[in-house]
């Protein structure tokens, strides 16, 4: 508890010293108070949030979410999407953004795996408690802090949350009221690694132009290192079926990194389908390097055969996943 406390209250400092960077509320809260509750914000459709997502594996992006429909579930959820096709499919492969697809009305609980995730539990009151799944851990969360903002004539309220998982990591995040969503969550490892960290940079309403929603299932993923030594001939191969509600994927999603030493280092990727034809092939020289290469596959179900030669020093990895693709015009 002493752990999860203090690095909610940094945060809260942090916080504090750059209020007004993101705008507040309005003069309506001006009668609020640190204690009181604040119940789940109301959405609308274009409303807008501008995040930054960091991670150990991946470069950082700058991604807009935007709410696309608000009947979604049979009228109990909403649609999040984003507002830019290459990172809606950066977000699918890399599935490191759990704010996507369906976010219910009653507790902007995000799905997983089919099920409502409770990340935040309205209305905020401080010590207020309670249990979640998320990232494939159950966590244990505790509102520590409801701290009321002030920015010359507007207050704004936050929620500062903290989280311990069964597996020892930890999650520590804000929720605005001004912005109706997250300002900032970081996820970290029990070894101390940050493995996700979401900064919220601007919010706004009126979104116009299209938005996409890409559904992703994993597929693949696998790394593949030779320090020096004998080269390395290694053949590699996935079944690709459907969707487990049935329905075909739009297409397949890959991310490539490789990264070759110098001297005789070298390496190549060959990916091949069922019908033994090609659909990705990469080759690399002494000293070459392809960090975050993103790119689709057609999709044709069946077997896939990934070949990997390498020699020197040289570091590939390659992930792959389903998508099934959603737009909307706003």
């Amino acid at each position: 508890m002493a752990q999860r406390s203090a690095l909610g209250f940094a945060l809260l400092l942090l916080l504090t010293s750059l209020s007004g960077c993101l705008g507040g509320g309005d003069d309506s809260s001006d009668m609020l108070g640190e204690d009181d509750p604040f119940n789940v914000p109301t959405w609308n459709i274009a409303d807008w949030w501008l995040y930054t997502f960091s991670t150990p594996e991946f470069s950082d992006d700058t991604t807009r979410l935007v709410v696309a429909e608000d009947d979604a579930e049979d009228g109990t959820a909403y649609m999040l999407t984003i507002s830019n096709r290459i990172e809606a499919r950066r977000h699918a492969v890399l599935n490191h953004n759990p704010f996507l697809g369906r976010i219910t009305h009653d507790n902007l609980s995000a799905f997983e795996d089919g099920e409502p995730r409770d990340v935040f539990k309205f209305p905020f009151q401080k010590h207020d408690s309670w249990q979640f799944t998320l990232f494939d851990t159950e966590w244990t969360a505790q509102v520590i802090e409801v701290h009321l903002e002030n920015n010359g004539a507007t207050r704004n309220r936050i929620a500062v949350i903290t989280a311990s998982g069964d597996d020892g990591s930890t999650l520590a995040y804000i929720f605005d009221e001004s912005a109706g969503f997250l300002r900032t969550l970081i996820w970290t490892d029990s070894s101390g690694i940050e493995q996700l960290n979401i900064q919220l940079a601007t919010f706004g309403s009126g979104h116009e132009g299209e938005v996409w929603f890409i559904r992703g299932g994993d597929l693949f993923s696998k790394d593949y290192t030779l320090n020096g030594g004998a080269d390395a001939d290694v053949e590699d191969s996935f079944f690709v079926s459907n969707h487990p509600s049935g329905e075909d994927w739009d297409e397949m999603i890959y991310w490539l990194n490789a990264r070759m030493g110098s001297g005789t280092s070298s390496g190549t990727l060959s990916l091949r389908d069922h019908f033994s034809a090609s659909v990705l092939f990469r080759e690399w020289g002494p000293g070459a390097e392809d960090e975050g290469q993103l790119g689709t596959i057609p999709y044709p179900s069946g077997e896939y055969t990934l070949t990997i030669t390498q020699s020197g020093n040289s570091d590939i990895s390659l992930i792959v996943a389903g998508a099934i693709s959603f737009s909307w015009t706003l």
